[in-house]
Parts: C-alpha cells; structure tokens; sequence
C-alpha cells in the first residue's frame, strides 16, 4: 500500500513519528478515498497519545502555524495545499439524552470501533516498521467493492449512540451511489425519533449534502423510507401519495419532485437552484381541489408555495437572505415560462416574465425545463422544443427592449420636478403607467418617449409641468 503514500508529507511524519516514538496512522476518509480514486485534501493522523504535542512537533518541523483545540483534544495544520488534523486515539462511551461522547484515550482498536462506517475507519500505517500497511477490521474494502455502506458494530446502538450518523449514513449513500445495509437500514427506522437530540443546524448541514450529491434522488427515497424526511421536513414527505376520485388519480408529487431535482442536478450545482427544485410544487397538498370537469386542480400552489418558502427555511434554519429570496421568487414564478410554452407567445408576456425574474432568468429556465417530466415522449419533445422557442424569444425582446433588471427611464423625482409636486400618490400613479406602457410595448423603453408619456398622463390627471421639457 506504500504507492498510496506517496506525498512527501507522509514519509516526514514517518520520520518524525520514529524519531518521537510515537505510534501514528492516517485513518478515515483520506484513506477512503483512496480506494475509490477520489482527489482528497483532507488528512486525518490518528495519534496513540496525545494528537496535539505530536502536532505541535510536526508543526515546527514544517515551519507552519498550528491551530490546538485543547477541548477537543485536536489540532490542524495546513501544508502545501494539504488540511492535516491530528487527534489521538479515543475511546468513547454514551449517555441517552446527548451526542455528545464521554471521551478517554484509547487505542487504534478502540478508535477504529468509534468510526461510524466500515468504509471510514481503515487505517494504513505510517509507522517505519509497517509503513503503508492497511489495518481493516471491519472489511472496509469488501464494502467498497461492493458499495455498501455498513457500520463497524451493531448499528442498533451506532445510531442511538449518535443519531447524525443515521443522516451521514443516507449522505454517504447519495454521495458514492452506494446501498446501505439492510440491517442498518431497518436500525435507522428503529431509531429515527432519536434524531430529535440533534441540531437543526447539523441535520441541515447533511440534507444539504445529500441534495449536493450527483444524483440526490437516491439519499431523499432513503430519508423517506426509513421515516427521517417525515420528522425532519415533514412538508416535503406530505408530497407522496396518488389520489383517486372516479377512477381520476394525480401524479405522485413526491417522485415528481425527485425527478426535477434529478434533472437540476445533471445541469447545475447551484445548491438553492436544487432548493427550488424541491420546494417548487410543496404547496400541492395544500391547494389540491377535484373538479368533476377539470379533474385535479392545484390553483395557485405557486403563490402559496412561496409565501411557505420563509418558513421552511426558518425552519430548517437555511439562511433568510438573499438565498431564501432567490428560492422564493423561482418557486412563485415556475409556471409562468410552462404557460408561454404552451400558447402563442406575446412579446407582452415575455417582457413581464423578463421583468418579474431579471438577472434569474437563466435559472427559472432551467427549472422550468426540469419540470417536464412527463413519460409521454411526444408531449415531452413537444413541450421541450416549444421551451426552446420562449428561450429564443427572451433573448430577442432582451435585446430589443432591454427589460432584464429594468430600471424606469423616468425616475420618481423627475415626475417631481416636472410637475411641482411632493412625493405621493400622483407620483406613483404615473411610474406605474409608465412602466406598464414599456412592458405591453405601447412606447419604447427609452427616456425620450418615456418623458412624453410621462407629460401626456400628468395631464390627464390635472397636473402641469412647471418645468419646460
């Protein structure tokens, strides 16, 4: 195993680690990694003693700062492009109401123990006598040949012990495309209620990973089976099922809605453009109506969907910025290129539509043609190229018109200058005119015709410019 080593930092170790006397492997995802030919610069040193003195030696002979996290009983130093933390050798016991281990030093057999998967607690040595040898108690490597994610111990008391792993489990699944072990599996449903000893924070720091994962289906069909999603996110979980009423059923939303963010994720990596993906038919359980003529209807999810974006993001403790706003406004308007697709499209509509999503366009695009998912291929080609229309459409009213982050050519004050008066409802009147003259292509956008216009509805409403044009 000694040609996996082969970055200069560890044969320093070695030689540190001989001159100390010191026991040291590199252990965990670094060595996972490995295997599966994955880049990693991240480098876990398991020290038998203290991780932090044998780090502080390392550091000096590097010449590099070291950062001690004496509560931890860790340190981290970075070298070259390398991250490398060192810990020592742990042993860790439980209580019922926390995560949070009781901790005494212990040895690689007890440390290997505490891993939380098979696959992240092989070891290859970086001491002189045995230097790249793999130590693999648990049959890492049989795991990762057969993709499976598997705990060391019983995984019964894996999860209950720390019920993250129950997260990081599913996580490591999405990640590699990898199966979780069908005991494990059955023990994450056994054990899901203990998720709520665990902060919303580290849970959504793993939900986010998974719908980061290339294919983030395969991580939300596992927090569903197991019945995670129900007490984690319970909003998306209500998406799942088919209604029936005179033999008229509606699509599953909840596989629907995998099948979007599937498609996001084969385009992008924006992780809130995936947020939007999964949060852009939620509020169909709430506006699901049936209609003996229409059959089923979902009015106005779009507008109630939205208005639930801020709540679920608070929820889950998501950032309320900008982010949350940009979720928002892709979930409010993911119909409306799906309506220009279907009828003739009037460059009225795609000035508004250009207007409502400005620098986001691209993205509403994107998610809009992730949303057909139709298994009916002529509708799909149908409804594919007609969005290839819109697209074409877009980019040359943009041109034309300009309308993408639309800034009004007469401003509020203008109107206050021209015609003598203080801010107030006249003034509002007129930039809303203006405005919808430019959008229903009655005048140009542009200065000129804007000021006329401007003139000519000030006028109407009794106004007279005090200063001449």
């Amino acid at each position: 195993m000694k040609q996996h080593l082969q970055h200069p930092i560890f044969a320093r170790l070695r030689d540190l680690a001989s001159a100390t006397n010191t026991e040291i492997y590199v252990i965990g995802g670094f060595v996972r990694d490995l295997f599966l030919s994955r880049p990693s610069k991240d480098i876990d040193i398991l020290v038998i003693g203290s991780g932090t003195d044998f780090a502080e030696r390392v550091a000096a002979e590097l010449k590099v700062q070291v950062n001690v996290f004496k509560n931890f009983g860790t340190a981290m130093l970075k070298y070259e492009d390398l991250e490398v933390e060192f810990v020592g050798a742990r042993k860790e016991s439980y209580r019922a109401d926390s995560r949070k281990p009781i901790v005494e030093n212990g040895t690689l057999e007890d440390d290997q123990k505490r891993r939380d998967f098979s696959i992240n607690a092989m070891a290859l040595s970086l001491n002189k006598e045995s230097f790249g040898e793999l130590l693999d108690p648990f049959g890492g490597i049989g795991d990762l040949q057969a993709k499976l994610v598997r705990t060391p111990l019983n995984p019964e008391e894996t999860f209950s012990d720390d019920p993250l792993r129950m997260m990081r489990a599913i996580r490591f699944a999405s990640q590699l495309n990898f199966s979780i072990d069908t005991i494990a599996v059955d023990a994450i449903r056994t054990n899901k209620e203990r998720i709520s000893i665990v902060s919303k924070e580290r849970i959504t720091d793993e939900l986010n990973k998974i719908i980061s994962s290339p294919k983030p289906s395969l991580g939300f069909k596992y927090l569903f089976d197991t019945g995670l999603l129900h007490l984690i996110f319970p909003q998306m979980a209500q998406l799942f099922g088919v209604e029936y009423v005179n033999g008229k059923g509606h699509k599953d939303n909840f596989y629907h809605t995998l099948e979007v963010l599937d498609n996001i994720a084969e385009v992008s990596d924006d992780l809130w453009l995936r947020w939007a993906a999964i949060l852009h038919d939620i509020a169909k359980p709430a506006t699901k109506r049936f209609d003996p003529k229409l059959g089923w209807t979902f009015h106005g999810h779009e507008d109630r969907g939205a208005r639930m974006v801020p709540k679920i993001f608070a929820q889950l403790k998501l950032p309320l910025n900008e982010k949350m706003k940009f979720v928002q406004k892709l979930v409010l308007l993911h119909l409306r290129p799906i309506v220009l697709a279907q009828e003739v499209v009037t460059d009225s509509a795609v000035r508004r539509l250009l207007f409502d999503a400005g620098e986001d366009i691209e993205s509403l695009m994107m998610l809009c043609h992730a949303d057909v998912t139709t298994k009916n291929e002529y509708k799909k080609k149908k409804y594919r190229q007609n969005f290839e229309l819109v697209k074409q459409k877009l980019k040359d009213v943009e041109e034309r018109d300009q309308i993408r982050n639309w800034q009004p050519p007469v401003t509020g004050l203008d109107i206050m200058e021209t015609f003598g008066i203080p801010a107030g409802r006249e003034v509002g009147i007129i930039k809303n005119q203006i405005r919808e003259a430019i959008l229903e292509g009655e005048i140009k956008n542009s200065r000129e015709e804007a000021f006329s216009f401007m003139i000519e509805k000030g006028r109407a409403i009794g106004l007279k410019p005090v200063v001449p044009k």
